[in-house]
């Protein structure tokens, strides 16, 4: 039976996912997310969370969400052009667009949908002009999983999609003059704004340069950035002095803005109309519920009123930065929450990562494919909602693992 090769198939790829030390597997948390959780009954440290400034179990968060179920109800059971539009999604885009300092913005259900249905739309539309026609996409080699899957939504025949060495300005601009006589229709400069694997800063204003040099749309996908960096939390472009600065941003409030689901596209007017004409994942996909909506619009007005979350989760990732390197481990360098501890094998990442759970840490083990052959790492992802104490604690149970594994 054809459903037997299948399932035999399957059963086979997990052998060697497993025998590779590559398969994944879930754990289950009890109750909340916050700075400790509950898994398998016991009370752990997380430090594999996104939850950048605390507030996915944020007390006002909570309480927001539960009164927009009360007041709207669970869902809307229908995509926004439809019925499932509200108020309340209008205000959130309104409020998000003057967040980040551009025209307007546009809700989808996960940033990963958002991405998706930007690419489909800039490149596959016709624009009225049945003319045959080539659009070229210049991608960092690091970017995110759905900006690479959005490039395979893209007619082949429509773009030329080129790859740069992660971070190489100059052979991204060595590229552009290499194209610079061909008749493209639209250029693309496509970034992470902040590289989930590393917590590496995209060199947004080499990227802007270029830019405007070569007359190329400059996107940038901020999901890692958005309430993190900056002096209010707007995002990469905001850090680097570029804020509203950015042709197209793509971000989400599944992480430091409430830890839900909800992503967006923000920029121009004009852009955002033609992706509610036309982006698929928007148009049929159900709306954001309203519960979401109304607790981001109070992580938002959170972010605003309580800066002071911006300054602990930076005092709080330097703090475990420096004190992880005094411990002898090689952490990469960075000013973001994500603190990346080199181990280079995956087997010795896989047993820590197991090691330090059973200690009472939770850390994410990362190797080969999500992160290159032989660079495999712990990925800590600190947060507003950790306390020194908690910190130290981690830093202590490292610290023994280490040296139970001849680390350090």
């Amino acid at each position: 039976m054809y459903s037997k090769k299948l399932i035999d198939s399957i059963e086979k790829e997990f052998e060697t996912l497993k025998s590779a030390g590559k398969f994944k597997v879930e754990r289950e948390l009890d109750g909340a997310q916050g700075a400790e959780v509950r898994i398998a009954g016991r009370q752990v440290l997380m430090f594999a969370s996104n939850n950048y400034l605390g507030l996915a179990n944020h007390p006002e968060i909570v309480k927001a969400g539960k009164e927009a179920i009360e007041q709207y109800g669970f869902g809307l059971s229908s995509v926004r052009f439809i019925s499932g539009t509200e108020t309340i999604h209008k205000i959130l885009e309104k409020k998000l667009a003057e967040f980040l300092g551009v025209e307007d913005s546009i809700l989808y259900s996960t940033n990963f949908m958002s991405n998706l249905g930007f690419f489909a739309t800039i490149t596959n539309e016709t624009f009225g002009d049945s003319a045959p026609y080539l659009d070229a996409i210049y991608s960092d080699e690091l970017n995110h999983a759905s900006i690479i899957d959005a490039f395979k939504l893209c007619k082949k025949e429509n773009v030329v999609k080129r790859i740069y060495s992660h971070g190489d300005v100059a052979l991204l601009e060595k590229m552009l003059e290499e194209d610079k006589e061909k008749n493209y229709r639209f250029k693309i400069i496509v970034t992470d704004g902040v590289f989930s694997m590393e917590g590496y800063l995209a060199q947004l204003p080499e990227l802007k340069k270029l830019a405007e040099k070569y007359e190329a749309m400059l996107f940038v996908d901020d999901a890692h950035a958005i309430g993190v960096l900056g002096k209010t939390g707007a995002g990469t472009p905001e850090h680097f002095n570029l804020h509203g600065q950015v042709d197209v941003l793509s971000g989400t409030f599944g992480k430091a803005l409430g830890g839900a689901v909800g992503g967006y596209i923000a920029g121009k007017k004009k852009i955002i109309e033609l992706l509610r004409q036309k982006s698929r994942t928007y148009l049929f996909s159900n709306s954001v519920p309203p519960s979401v909506v109304i607790a981001s619009i109070k992580a938002l007005d959170l972010l605003k009123e309580k800066r002071e979350l911006l300054d602990k989760v930076r005092e709080n990732s330097e703090y475990f930065r420096a004190g992880a390197r005094k411990l002898g481990f090689k952490v990469l360098e960075g000013i973001h929450p994500i603190v990346p501890v080199m181990l280079g094998d995956a087997a010795k990442t896989q047993e820590i990562s197991q090691k330090l759970l059973a200690k009472g840490l939770f850390v994410v083990g990362l190797w080969f494919p999500v992160v290159p052959e032989g660079a495999a790492r712990l990925r800590f992802q600190i947060s507003a909602a950790h306390t020194h104490e908690q910190i130290d604690q981690a830093l202590e149970i490292l610290s023994e693992v280490g040296k139970e594994m001849k680390i350090i």
